[in-house]
């Protein structure tokens, strides 16, 4: 039998080896401790040692007091679950700490250990990737471990991610040949339209916020509030970024005016050569650039109204978390008055090269889809289409679980829930 240790670990040991840790997420970290804190929660960095090394450490979040406390582990534990031996002896030894000093009547765990990787289309990837991780589940169920079951749709910690790696990619022009054909011209119409991502500070998170709220509005979810995002921000420091889609709108009109006069001078000198001679192949072409110079004409008489409305004119906005393993995409929202101006993929472009290529952080975190892949007519349907459009793969996360640890009062607790619902 392995000689293990449970311990407390200071901040920096826990910092040190969540790092390195092949799961490390931005869930594990001491910023996220620190925003939990900030939050009203209670923090506990535990871990194993063997040999004097820590092996597996979790940071684990206590909410409420009394009757309601419970702990979880989000993203977590960061251990080895397929080590039967390591994940018992950690999880036992963490529901015991949680009940003791935390007084938790559960312990609820997310595991960030892939249960099964698949294609972007939803499909098991083949040979060995693509099996599901039965050694995982059995080393949970044999730490006590309940399994909420695989579910699909939206959940709190989601379950299936969208991920695109990013190794080899060496720059701009390398990563956007990765997308799709669509995706690279909606990148391409943006830069061409004048629109330009910036990364804000805390002094312009109002415009982050204003237009996360107006998603939030139009697509009925939650709005995490200003504050929210204020507390992310001092919590996480350099390694949040929240980049805001703006319209230079003189950029845009002096673009939209030179593509004008390029089609007027176009078709003028159609017009001059049809008046020597005319071919069915020269009108043909003349009543093509025609239909272009009204559809330039119309876009320049647009960017000349845009301009009266400023100079700079936020359309779209993204919060990005950067750990050593990857970066995650947590937050976004548009205006969709400004939806054909397709800032949201130059968002995607922008921080993909710069928080990940350039940085030489090595995947890129599209973070939760639902799961549904076969229902054209399904909630998230958008949401998966767009980021499969810039390519990549889907993990499946095992999904939530559950330790009681005081059944007792987890009864009492479950009956008045029902009596409350």
């Amino acid at each position: 039998m392995r000689q293990f240790v449970f311990a407390d670990l200071t901040r920096d040991e826990f910092a040190g080896f969540a790092a390195h840790a092949r799961h490390g997420n931005f869930q594990q970290t001491v910023m996220m401790a620190d925003l939990r804190v900030a939050q009203g929660q209670t923090i506990d960095y535990v871990g194993v040692r063997e040999h004097g090394a820590v092996v597996a450490a979790a940071l684990v979040a206590t909410h409420g007091s009394g009757l309601t406390a419970f702990s979880t582990i989000a993203d977590g534990p960061l251990c080895d679950l397929d080590d039967r031996e390591l994940t018992v002896f950690l999880i036992d030894h963490i529901a015991a700490m949680a009940k003791r000093r935390r007084h938790a009547v559960h312990l609820d765990i997310t595991p960030e250990q892939p249960y099964r990787l698949r294609d972007a289309q939803g499909e098991p990837l083949p040979g060995q990737t693509g099996e599901p991780d039965t050694a995982m589940m059995a080393d949970l169920k044999a730490a006590g471990m309940a399994h909420g079951g695989f579910t699909r749709g939206y959940t709190a910690v989601p379950r299936w991610r969208f991920l695109k790696d990013l190794d080899g990619v060496a720059d701009g022009a390398a990563l956007l040949k990765t997308f799709s054909k669509r995706t690279q011209w909606s990148v391409k119409r943006a830069q061409s339209m004048g629109v330009e991502v910036r990364r804000v500070g805390p002094d312009e998170l109002g415009v982050f916020a204003s237009i996360e709220r107006q998603t939030a509005e139009r697509r009925h979810f939650e709005y995490r509030g200003e504050q929210y995002f204020r507390k992310f921000a001092k919590a996480f420091g350099d390694d949040v970024h929240f980049l805001v889609a703006q319209i230079n709108t003189q950029a845009y009109h002096d673009a939209m005016q030179r593509k004008r006069d390029d089609l007027q001078k176009l078709v003028d000198d159609l017009d001059a050569k049809l008046a020597q001679r005319e071919t069915t192949k020269l009108r043909r072409r003349h009543n093509e650039e025609s239909n272009n110079l009204a559809a330039a004409t119309k876009r320049y008489e647009e960017a000349a109204t845009l301009l009266e409305r400023g100079r700079f004119i936020p359309v779209a906005a993204s919060m990005f978390v950067t750990v050593p393993q990857e970066t995650v995409y947590l937050f976004s929202g548009s205006v969709e008055e400004y939806k054909p101006f397709y800032a949201s993929a130059l968002i995607q472009y922008e921080a993909m090269l710069h928080l990940c290529v350039e940085r030489g952080v090595p995947r890129y975190n599209f973070y939760g889809i639902d799961g549904v892949f076969d229902d054209p007519d399904s909630e998230g349907r958008g949401v998966l289409e767009f980021k499969q459009g810039f390519d990549g793969y889907v993990e499946e996360l095992p999904g939530e679980f559950m330790r009681v640890l005081r059944p007792a009062v987890y009864k009492l607790e479950r009956l008045a829930h029902r009596i409350r619902g």
